[in-house]
């Protein structure tokens, strides 16, 4: 396979800049490898103590005839749509692997929080610190240290950025991950953004938002949008960690139980005829992995959550990536897919196209990803290429199988490299003399990658959202909502501002927002310069920021500039965060225990790292 020079050039960057410390992480990562099992080499109380919950039987396999035990981490509740259908999944999970010989215990669980549930409210301040939680719940669970391998169970937002972080710091196990399925498709998601921006102007009421509302989010599944949960489970499948082609098969389906069955067999190296040891994530996940889930992000215009959540995931392999890498990429690897809100399509319609083993049969193909790395799999990175097929009743012993992904069923949806929607990933790294930054464009027309505007500075969502119902943003306006960065206030997605914003930009005026808060897929058709670094409770320049200053966001060139004399600007002095929205930030909902996370968080584009 001939690799794309610029794909090569930054797996390198990596690996160099990453040296020292991904050494250090393997060596570390060896030692613990090198130990005995757990229950030959703990205390007889403590094993004791580890058997004492399951049955005799199992206790008996553990202990005495030492069959591999597996560690379950699961981030089931109800409260979580994508969540839900895990109620079940250990005892499917247990089944499996005593049929097989094996043991599995729930290890423990982790929090899940929902975005949609906290949107726009002060809960939604813990979400991103949310993903540094489990990843230290996950380590709880797994430092009972009684296992052979792991089973992950999470989808949505920070759910899997966080069990893998916290499952690359107990790198020596085999660990597959496994997901649950999208709802099936219910109101369109550019119907209901339809009815959210008629709500913003008073033409649909509470009953009507509501009736929306309730038929696009119905049962249980993940939103069928591509945010940052389903971008979760492409990038899971592009870095060998599925079963293959289990990202999108629906809760409902009848393989869904069959390919978590699959699952156990996977981790225990019993997914083929001949016999396979899963190489431990630690030594899995290395700097192509990165590379090859970074590619995949690009190509299907996901998540831009992603440029903190993977620095973070990185960071966790001992692996350095920034945003000039992803940029770099951006460059190179086109774009895929047409998924919401990129695109019409939910990712009901992106899984019957070929979903995410189309797109990585065609990253394969054209040089952009690494083809030459270690999978759960036996076959490697080419068996994600495919789709399972369950040829009949599995009760029956039908067995699963995988047939090629390509050629897509459906070219609106998905398209081959050679015929991509965009020559680009979408993503543009913006720099200027208000920081760093980056905007998602896969979604935004073309005639508005560049705004130039007076600014209009809000330090709430709450305020530009007033400012919108008083009418005072009817003209050309960027918008800057700042305060909103890690040490802030946990760095909340502002899901709320899209609405109005919307609304402003369909009247014909030239809109953008630019924020140290994050935005997810959520601005849509209105350019955002989001994560905005260093963030202004930190003295980033969003703090010298005044009402009429021009500014302009030019995702063509690359460039977030206020448009003032160098200088005016150099002797500006910055606000402050006023005391009264910091103490405002700093308590309700939970929020003055997150206190010492916002005290230590590191810059969006250091992953906001609260562990280092």
């Amino acid at each position: 396979m001939n690799m794309h020079p610029v794909l090569r050039a930054v797996t390198e960057r990596i690996r160099v800049r990453s040296r020292a410390l991904r050494t250090a992480y393997l060596q570390r990562l060896a030692e613990t490898r090198g130990r005995d099992r757990g229950s030959d080499r703990m205390g007889c109380a403590n094993v004791a103590h580890a058997v004492a919950g399951i049955p005799a039987n199992d206790k008996f396999r553990v202990v005495s005839e030492r069959a591999p035990n597996i560690g379950i981490v699961t981030a089931y509740n109800d409260m979580l749509s994508a969540h839900a259908p895990y109620q079940g999944y250990p005892d499917i999970v247990k089944h499996e692997a005593r049929r097989l010989g094996a043991t599995a215990q729930v290890a423990g669980g982790v929090p899940a929080m929902c975005d949609g549930v906290t949107q726009g409210t002060p809960g939604m301040e813990l979400s991103l610190f949310s993903r540094d939680v489990i990843a230290m719940s996950t380590a709880v669970a797994l430092t009972h240290d009684m296992f052979d391998a792991a089973l992950l169970l999470g989808v949505c937002d920070k759910i899997v950025p966080g069990l893998l972080i916290g499952a690359l710091h107990f790198g020596h196990l085999p660990t597959v991950f496994v997901p649950a399925g999208p709802m099936p498709s219910g109101m369109s998601n550019s119907a209901k953004s339809k009815v959210r921006e008629q709500a913003a102007q008073g033409l649909v009421g509470r009953q009507g938002l509501l009736d929306a509302e309730m038929q696009a989010y119905h049962t249980q599944g993940t939103c069928t949008f591509y945010g940052t949960a389903n971008s979760n489970q492409m990038l899971l499948e592009a870095m060998g960690l599925h079963v293959p082609g289990t990202a999108f098969i629906q809760p409902g389906d009848a393989m869904r139980d069959e390919l978590t069955r699959e699952a156990v067999r996977t981790v225990l190296g019993r997914a083929s005829e001949a016999a396979y040891t899963v190489p431990p994530i630690g030594e899995m996940v290395d700097e192509r992995v990165i590379v090859n889930a970074m590619a995949a992000l690009l190509a299907t215009g996901g998540s831009t959550n992603h440029l903190i959540h993977w620095v973070a995931v990185a960071r966790a392999a001992g692996i350095l990536i920034d945003w000039n890498d992803f940029s770099e990429l951006s460059d190179v690897v086109p774009l895929l897919t047409r998924v919401y809100p990129n695109g019409s399509a939910d990712v009901n319609e992106f899984q019957a196209a070929g979903g995410p083993g189309f797109v990585i049969g065609e990253l394969l193909g054209a040089g952009l990803m690494h083809g030459d790395v270690l999978t759960v799999r036996a076959g490697g990175i080419g068996e994600f290429a495919n789709v399972p097929v369950l040829a009949g009743d599995p009760s029956q012993g039908a067995p699963l199988t995988w047939h090629a992904a390509a050629p897509s069923k459906n070219d609106a949806v998905a398209r081959p490299a050679s015929q991509p929607f965009s020559a680009t990933g979408g993503l543009k790294l913006l720099s200027g003399n208000l920081g760093r930054s980056v905007i998602k464009v896969s979604s935004v027309p073309d005639d508005r990658h560049v705004i130039e505007a007076p600014a209009r500075v809000f330090d709430s969502q709450a305020a530009l959202q007033h400012a919108f119902t008083a009418g005072e943003l009817e003209r050309d306006v960027v918008c800057v909502v700042r305060w909103q960065g890690p040490r802030a206030n946990g760095m909340p997605e502002l899901h709320k501002l899209t609405p109005p914003l919307s609304v402003l930009q369909g009247k014909g005026f030239r809109v953008a927002l630019v924020t140290d808060g994050r935005m997810s897929g959520a601005s849509g058709r209105v350019p955002a310069a989001i994560h905005v670094s260093p963030e202004a409770a930190a003295g980033g320049p969003l703090a010298k920021v005044r009402d009429g200053d021009l500014i302009r966001l030019d995702a063509v060139a690359g460039t977030l500039t206020v448009l003032l004399p160098q200088d005016e600007w150099a002797v500006r002095e910055p606000a402050a965060l006023p005391d009264a929205l910091r103490t405002a930030n700093g308590f309700g909902l939970g929020r003055d225990l997150f206190a010492g996370m916002r005290r230590n968080a590191l810059t969006a584009e250091e992953g906001a790292c609260t562990w280092l």
